[in-house]
């Protein structure tokens, strides 16, 4: 335990900028408030663990120095970049979708949804997130486990899997609560809509955004 100590400064303030990026709202708590509001608290658990995992896959990516790669590959950086704008289109598809012609919500005449739907959309929002990966090369900035052994940096790994999960989570379960989703069957096609406008526009900046 006492190797871990020298690096707890970079620790603390790597965890702060994941922290304030992760509370910060944005495109995955905007799926989660589609997800919570719409299917309940369980199939946003899922969602928020599928975001922690597609964080945390691009985190031991950039120790691996994939991340430092892609930020200097403009071919690879663009190719990501479509892939995300590409999915952020699909989830403004459906969003707009449900607002022009929204779902029962009696939770027995809905159509149930596979858990690792869930988790995939989750999953695949964050790592094809191209502005993810430049959070990650500014956490990797701060040399929090530079020149650390396996286990510290493992530690660091877990660590931000857990601030990841927890802050996502937190969203999941307030969207979920009875008098939110009380709110939303009230304001749903209103809501369904922003999202949608909310995901095209992100989309658009983000395939735009390496010109």
């Amino acid at each position: 335990m006492p190797e871990i100590i020298p690096y707890l400064p970079g620790f603390i303030a790597a965890y702060a900028i994941l922290l304030v990026g992760a509370s910060s709202p944005g495109p995955a708590v905007a799926m989660l408030v589609g997800i919570a509001t719409e299917q309940g608290r369980g199939p946003s658990m899922v969602a928020s663990l599928g975001i922690a995992m597609g964080s945390m896959t691009l985190n031991i990516l950039t120790l691996l120095g994939v991340g430092l790669l892609l930020s200097q590959a403009a071919w690879a950086m663009s190719a990501l970049r479509v892939v995300g704008a590409g999915y952020l289109l699909y989830l403004a598809y459906g969003a707009l979708r449900k607002a022009l012609n929204p779902p029962v919500l009696t939770p027995a005449e809905m159509a149930p949804r596979a858990p690792w739907r869930h988790f995939a959309h989750g999953y695949l929002l964050q790592v094809t997130n191209p502005k993810a990966v430049a959070f990650w090369l500014a956490i990797a900035s701060v040399g929090a486990v530079e020149g650390a052994g396996l286990g510290v940096t493992l530690l660091f790994v877990a660590g931000a899997f857990t601030i990841s999960l927890g802050c996502h989570a937190a969203w999941g379960l307030a969207l979920s609560a009875r008098p939110v989703r009380a709110a939303y069957a009230k304001t749903r096609r209103g809501i369904e809509a922003t999202l949608g406008a909310f995901f095209l526009f992100a989309a658009f900046k983000l395939a735009t955004s390496g010109r």
